[in-house]
């Protein structure tokens, strides 16, 4: 038992230690956990947030690098809206970006789900090999690909007409050129995405499978009434960084079209934004008109970002509603999910 000597106990009339006021005290801040974050905001407002800001001031110029620069205001905007190359580029744009991502994810997500078995062999190797397309110089890929969907010798057009096809000019054709151009990206990206898949599958429950095998549930139904709602916020992850990346692709079809890559090709088939940009900033030096494309091709980003956001948080919360919305059906009988009353 402790015991209080006199020596222990308080003075009688000594004075207490001074403490700041209460104000001083309620406002004092921490400054270590902002110094901790600074490097990212400071980089960022170099990199990032200065450029941005500094291509709006440039748009509202007629800007030559080697010539005179004039305020026109919005002069480059109404002019954007009513030129129909930017269309063009915008619906290739968009048409590469469906026909490359949504196969894309799709394909990942089976992959994934291959590479997630318990009895398959060699794992590590086989994980491997599908980020092997990634990292590859796109140059090498562009190449590679360019051959393969050639018109007189490429492997595509040898394999079409073994079938009783005849040849398709994949550089010359419209919808043929964007297909061609969505095999190449789809080639890139698919195992980058399978294994991110592949990292949100391991940290699904066993027991979840166990119970669903236990209702009689097969490998398919397993995988769209276990894996898929499982990895939800990683597929929605996966969308919205293929979205962002797949309104900005330009190595691919610069690659492909050859001497006619800026332009996408004689007829701008398959020009995309990016590609409509370098064209008019770097090529023809009107970094005015091509800082307005920038921000066009900024607020297309945001604003189909913002639609996936929404969409995604809307399917996700009917998913989770409380009136039945949320069970699993298993062969004919209804199993809540883990953690339902």
């Amino acid at each position: 038992m402790a015991t209080t000597t006199i020596a222990d106990a308080p003075r009688v009339g000594a004075a207490e230690p001074e403490r700041p006021p209460a104000s001083r005290r309620r406002h004092r801040v921490p400054i270590t956990p902002y110094l901790y974050i600074a490097p990212f905001f400071i980089v960022f407002g170099l990199f990032g947030l200065f450029p941005l800001v500094y291509t709006a001031v440039i748009s509202l110029f007629e800007w030559n690098p080697i010539g005179d620069k004039t305020f026109i205001g919005l002069e480059n905007y109404a002019f954007l809206v009513a030129d129909p190359r930017f269309w063009n580029a915008a619906g290739n744009t968009l048409s590469i970006w469906v026909l490359s991502t949504v196969p894309q994810l799709a394909f990942a997500l089976v992959l994934a789900a291959v590479l997630n078995q318990a009895l398959l062999k060699f794992k590590t190797g086989f994980r491997m090999a599908v980020l092997v397309p990634n990292i590859t110089s796109v140059l090498a890929v562009g190449i590679v690909f360019t051959q393969l969907f050639g018109r007189d010798y490429g492997m595509i057009n040898t394999v079409i007409e073994a079938f009783g096809g005849s040849r398709i000019d994949w550089v010359r054709e419209g919808f043929a050129s964007q297909v061609a151009i969505s095999t190449m990206i789809m080639w890139r990206w698919t195992g980058y995405n399978a294994l991110i898949y592949l990292a949100a599958m391991q940290s699904i429950p066993r027991s979840l499978y166990e119970s669903a095998e236990i209702d009689g549930a097969g490998r398919i139904r397993q995988f769209f009434a276990v894996t898929i709602p499982q990895v939800r916020p990683t597929i929605i992850f996966t969308v919205i960084v293929s979205t962002i990346g797949g309104l900005q692709v330009f190595a691919e079809p610069l690659i492909f079209g050859g001497q006619g890559g800026v332009t996408g090709g004689q007829s701008r088939q398959f020009q995309t934004l990016a590609l409509f940009l370098y064209e008019q900033g770097f090529r023809n030096l009107d970094f005015g008109y091509g800082s307005a494309i920038a921000w066009a091709l900024f607020l297309i980003i945001v604003v189909l970002t913002v639609v996936n956001l929404t969409l995604s948080s809307r399917i996700a919360s009917d998913e989770t509603r409380p009136n039945g919305l949320g069970r699993v059906r298993l062969r004919g009988r209804m199993t809540r999910k883990e953690g339902a009353k």
